[in-house]
């Protein structure tokens, strides 16, 4: 994701509490914004598939970018999206909950970190693979200098190199502040990964071949899912610090569910599910990395899910009729 600072102060203070606790069989119509992401994509899915075979809902999926979709919610063509990344978007999104047109009614899952990461067998080594520690004391940002050799630049002899995100992205420049801020840019280039899944590359190259890497990255997304890396501390998130030379943590960001302002009163047992639907980071990044090493579908993800965390979504509903209908589809 293209994230980047945030202040959840502001939006925790609009945000709505729905109190019904109930889902009942209703027969309604239901549109999801696919935001052109995976995991919300999922998501959706993951919640679409309950409302359609428990509750008896016509659920369908528009497709669209950040903006267009928020504004489909803001006049109500778009019911609902289960995973926002507000601080994305955080103007917008917060111009439209001070105007009441959507409601932040949940929190998919909370503070989803992002950071400079490297995989956890340069710490810690990897028995099976025959791979020894390399840097058995590195832990924070601060350590890196004592192993820019560890990190080679192949076009600066001596010199460590950071994989950043691309350019254009948000990130790409906050890591370059912060290897300004943090002294790192005397021991390492920064290195424009160029896209997504250049940089997604970079990491997989490397963790093939058993070989260190020092690259940005955040969660939840296919690649933390599907390998195992180490977040380097950084000094905890400090505002005043972070506006001066973000030379601190990055903020963690809480995923919102957002809905239309009218779907709550129009739509009382399906807003009530999408209140409840809380899930934790690692089974979004569990089920991006099933979708990655099976090419798996979006609906063919959510359905995977369903069926591997009964004991997740359950909790989300009360009418256990509703539950019994939803296992029986599973099982179709």
């Amino acid at each position: 994701m293209k994230m980047l600072t945030s202040n959840k102060c502001l939006l925790a203070a609009i945000v709505l509490v729905l109190s019904i606790s109930t889902v009942s069989l209703a027969a309604g119509s239901i549109v999801f914004g696919d935001f052109s992401w995976d995991s919300v994509q999922v998501h959706n899915r993951i919640a679409g598939f309950i409302l359609e075979h428990g509750c008896g809902y016509d659920v369908t999926y528009k497709f669209g970018e950040s903006i267009p979709l928020l504004l489909g919610l803001r006049r109500g063509d778009v019911d609902a999206t289960m995973e926002i990344w507000v601080d994305n978007i955080y103007d917008a999104v917060v111009d439209a909950l001070r105007e009441g047109e959507i409601i932040a009614i949940g929190c998919n899952y909370p503070d989803a970190p992002q950071g400079w990461y490297v995989p956890t067998y340069v710490i810690k080594g990897d028995a099976k693979r025959g791979i020894k520690p390399m840097a058995p004391d590195l832990r924070s940002v601060f350590d890196l200098p004592k192993y820019a050799e560890l990190f080679p630049d192949p076009q600066a002899r001596g010199k460590g190199v950071f994989y950043n995100a691309p350019t254009g992205w948000v990130a790409h420049d906050i890591n370059n502040a912060k290897l300004a801020a943090y002294g790192l840019d005397k021991d390492f280039n920064s290195f424009d990964t160029g896209s997504d899944a250049g940089l997604s590359s970079v990491i997989i190259r490397h963790y093939q071949r058993g070989e260190p890497v020092l690259v940005y990255n955040w969660e939840p997304n296919w690649v933390m899912g599907l390998l195992d890396m180490t977040r380097l501390e950084e000094p905890p998130y400090d505002e005043a610090r972070w506006q001066e030379d973000f030379g601190t943590a990055y903020p963690a960001v809480t995923v919102q569910v957002l809905v239309n302002r009218d779907f709550p009163s129009r739509e009382p047992e399906a807003a009530s599910l999408l209140a409840n639907y809380s899930t934790k980071l690692e089974h979004t990044n569990a089920f991006l990395a099933y979708m990655q090493a099976n090419d798996a579908s979006v609906d063919e993800t959510a359905r995977w899910f369903l069926k591997e965390h009964p004991e997740v979504w359950t909790r989300w509903i009360i009418d256990r009729d509703v539950i019994a209908k939803v296992a029986a589809a599973l099982e179709e």
